[in-house]
């Protein structure tokens, strides 16, 4: 029997062997494919007549957006000019110390850019993604509002636009293409990786990833 010995071990060494270059192989697909969808999507604008158009939140200072949220919120305003919807839905809560929301920020830039305040759903409540889109979809329940458009940064609209469909929201991405997420190669490679990782975690865990501080989280 003890001849046999080396022949099956052998055999065991393959198989093991197989069996972790097929789960790398797995691991480097699932990972290269979203990474893929996330360049995908951030490169489109799915822009469509909808019922709403959400604004994600970001950083705000004493009531002005940063120029991040800046960006998206010329987004949302050019998708109000257009006719594309009849409502804006701002989103985003206060941080520790802040006078204002996020929200509440965005409301105040989109009036004094023309939109109508009575056309502006202030959602101050939220302070990552997850939140957010559960907040908004809560809303557009009550509402009877079926379809959105979701103004983010170009990375992050897959994983917001995934958050809002899997709640029931029928929503497309339609992200700003100015702000400091995408003035360099290096910056947007970053936040591809950020995200692609982000999406993997939510679609395991259902939970946020917590990258908060940028409108990421």
């Amino acid at each position: 029997m003890s001849a046999h010995h080396p022949a099956h071990r052998s055999r065991t060494g393959r198989i093991v062997s197989r069996a972790l270059i097929g789960t790398l192989l797995v691991v480097v697909l699932v990972i290269g494919g979203t990474a893929l969808r996330v360049w995908q999507v951030a490169r489109a604008d799915d822009r469509q007549p909808v019922d709403i158009v959400v604004v994600l939140g970001a950083a705000q200072y004493h009531g002005k957006p940063s120029d991040i949220l800046e960006a998206r919120l010329k987004q949302a305003l050019d998708l109000y000019e257009d006719g594309l919807t009849d409502y804006i839905v701002t989103v985003g809560g206060r941080k520790a110390g802040d006078t204002y929301t996020e929200a509440q920020a965005s409301k105040t830039w989109l009036v004094e850019n023309g939109v109508p305040r009575d056309k502006i759903v202030d959602v101050d409540v939220g302070s990552d993604t997850l939140g957010s889109m559960q907040a908004v979809t809560d809303l557009a329940a009550q509402r009877r509002w079926d379809t959105a458009l979701i103004v983010s940064d170009p990375w992050h609209s897959l994983r917001a636009r995934t958050m809002a469909t899997d709640m029931g929201l029928e929503s497309w991405a339609s992200p700003a293409r100015s702000g400091p997420v995408v003035q360099t190669r290096e910056i947007q490679m970053k936040y591809i990786v950020r995200e692609t990782g982000a999406l993997l975690y939510y679609r395991l865990t259902h939970a946020p990833a917590e990258l908060n501080g940028d409108g990421l989280g």
